[in-house]
């Protein structure tokens, strides 16, 4: 077990097209065993099987398979950052229960998107530690939130946004791993989970 103070970075960084395409092979073959057969089942010999790469490729870039899988997390993070980012723009200035509303969907298609795979790499972030890139794109997701409920007059802005990223993450992951997927609905129940705590009357 890795530690958690410890940070798991890749061996190499690849730079040239083929070195690229290698490591997204690695990296594909990793989400798609971690979404049939869970994190148990993933070893760097299974990850280079499933890859069609030799197991010295595979460890000229990832040394372990947590170092696979905090990559994964990463590129998860950054693809939810760039989500709720887009979201907040594209609603900002449209009112609270508006901004709300994108906010909740862009977290709901992140936990949607790949249930199984979210699931388990949000279970692997917990336990594994957390590089400099991931640990700002986190504190960005954040800070988006933060943006929106400032911009429509929520004071003590920072420690309610920590509040309802707990309240929305705990509803969404624990609805999508007893095998919910009714998108609307889902949307529904964080809306007014959300909306219910910050006191809207649009709940």
């Amino acid at each position: 077990m890795t530690a958690k103070n410890t940070p798991i970075n890749p061996r190499k960084t690849p730079r040239q097209a083929r070195s690229r395409a290698t490591c997204d092979a690695i990296l594909e073959a990793a989400a798609r065993i971690l979404e049939r057969q869970g994190d148990e089942a993933l070893t760097t010999n299974l990850v280079a099987e499933v890859a069609g790469v030799s197991i010295g490729s595979l460890y000229q870039y990832y040394p372990t398979k947590e170092a696979i899988m905090a990559e994964l997390v990463r590129a998860m993070r950054q693809q939810m950052h760039d989500d709720m980012a887009a979201a907040a723009r594209a609603a900002a200035g449209s009112g609270l229960e508006q901004e709300v509303d994108a906010l909740v969907a862009a977290t709901l298609r992140h936990h949607l998107r790949n249930p199984s795979l979210a699931h388990a790499l949000e279970v692997a972030e917990e336990r594994l530690p957390l590089d400099a890139e991931t640990a700002a794109l986190k504190q960005g997701m954040a800070k988006v939130v933060v943006g929106t409920l400032e911009r429509n007059g929520i004071v003590d802005a920072p420690a309610i946004a920590f509040d309802l990223i707990a309240i929305g993450h705990g509803l969404a992951d624990a609805a999508t791993s007893a095998g919910e997927r009714d998108f609307d609905c889902l949307q529904r129940r964080m809306r007014r989970a959300i909306l219910g705590y910050l006191g809207s009357p649009q709940v």
